[in-house]
């Protein structure tokens, strides 16, 4: 089995990229800063332009993590931590298909990613090799629940110091998922924008590296990794769409970033797939923001069980918006209803069991179909981004009563006929 860590002699050759301002244009040198001086934009990695890119038989002849795709990763030299996230399973569902009335869906299943079963693993891989570059001895993140996982895992096989900060209402799956890997795991008063600040603070007042403030620059660039999945599982091709869910907006950013990277590097022919996001209608400003056009989010204080999409001021929201509105696609909002029942025909349709993140999604879907957003003719990608195992809460109410019987034949046989009946 590949080792996750690496001596330090071997960390000293991991290099991280220079960074440019997404609005002015102002470079900067790498490091753990996510925010322009200038403008105060949103900083990206630098890629050199005619750097040595890979072809797909040398691609699908690597070890089947993200790191298949270092060439668009934001480092010079092999990563050295955390190799084995990503390259999670890509699942045909006919039977989904057929609900959704599209001729072809597919999941993109990452409840099995390695090591704490949500796409977060991805985002850290890459912020837990920038934090290595910079000589960081510790890390942390503001999260909703399967960040804090994720970062608590991947800081615990590392040997680095993990500071989580959470909401103080979190499920409580969650909260065990994270403090099992020993990190100072902390609960807050108030939203995830309230932890969010305080970790902006932290940031700046004791030089940790927390993965979604200050190394958000590297930790995005993780989830182009989806998108380049999604064309490899497909044969080197693109779907016609895909639905992701939104919490701060960068997943869905991401996604068309990445598309865009594969078709710039002649790796996939044809158009990039129409993005929709979901959102609970109970938090959901960039879907709001979508449906009146402009640039401005507008703020909300969440109410619903989907607490990992609970994020009232999204930083990357414009952003996704924008990438929706420019790959043809749109965004919906469903009622926390909605998506329970979301999960149980992701679950019964195609045997996944997701998050209500997850059902978030699924029920979006529906939307779009019923509103004529998905076509007849579409081939569909639904991201699936986190374990239902982290939300039973969510559907515990909404399933059936398990019988209870005595050991015997004709007890069953009367839940046979019954059920027959």
């Amino acid at each position: 089995m590949t080792s996750t860590t690496a001596p330090v002699a071997s960390r000293a050759l991991l290099s991280a990229r220079p960074l440019r301002c997404r609005n002015c244009g102002a470079d900067r040198a790498a490091g753990p800063v996510s925010i322009c001086e200038q403008c105060l934009g949103p900083l990206d990695p630098v890629y050199q332009p005619r750097r040595r890119l890979p072809n797909r038989t040398a691609i699908a002849a690597r070890a089947p993590s993200l790191w298949r795709y270092k060439e668009w990763l934001p480092f010079d030299g092999d990563p050295v931590l955390s190799l084995d996230s990503g390259f999670t399973p890509l699942v045909e569902t006919p039977v989904l298909a057929r609900r959704l009335g599209v001729t072809r869906a597919w999941i993109k299943n990452d409840t099995v990613c390695h090591p704490s079963l949500s796409f977060k693993d991805r985002v850290v891989a890459a912020a837990i090799n920038a934090a290595v570059a910079f000589r960081l001895d510790t890390i942390g993140c503001a999260s909703t629940g399967n960040l804090a996982n994720a970062v608590a895992a991947h800081a615990a096989r590392a040997g680095l110091k993990a500071w989580i900060f959470i909401p103080d209402m979190l499920e409580a799956a969650k909260v065990i998922g994270a403090s099992v890997y020993g990190p100072r795991l902390v609960r807050v008063r108030g939203t995830y924008d309230d932890v969010n600040r305080l970790c902006a603070q932290l940031a700046d007042r004791f030089g940790w590296g927390i993965v979604n403030v200050n190394l958000r620059s590297y930790y995005g660039e993780g989830s182009k990794t989806v998108a380049y999945e999604i064309a490899e599982q497909l044969g080197w091709r693109l779907p016609t769409a895909v639905v992701a869910p939104m919490a701060g907006g960068s997943l869905l950013t991401k996604l068309h970033k990445g598309f865009g990277e594969f078709l710039d590097a002649g790796l996939v022919a044809g158009r990039a797939p129409r993005l929709y996001g979901a959102q609970a209608s109970g938090c959901a400003p960039i879907v709001r923001l979508v449906e009146r056009g402009g640039t401005r989010l507008e703020p909300e204080v969440p109410n619903t069980i989907c607490r990992s999409l609970a994020i009232g001021n999204p930083a990357d929201g414009p952003f996704a918006a924008h990438a929706m509105q420019q790959s043809g696609g749109w965004a919906a909002a469903v009622s926390d209803d909605a998506l329970v029942l979301g999960i149980r025909f992701l679950a019964e349709d195609a045997g996944v069991f997701a998050e209500t993140a997850g059902g978030v999604t699924v029920a979006a879907a529906l939307a779009l179909a019923r509103a004529g957003r998905l076509r007849p003719e579409d081939e569909v990608v639904l991201c699936i981004t986190g374990h239902g195992l982290k939300t039973v809460e969510a559907v515990s109410g909404a399933l059936p009563e398990v019988p209870l019987i005595a050991p015997r034949l004709k007890e069953v046989a009367a839940l046979v006929d019954g059920n027959d009946g």
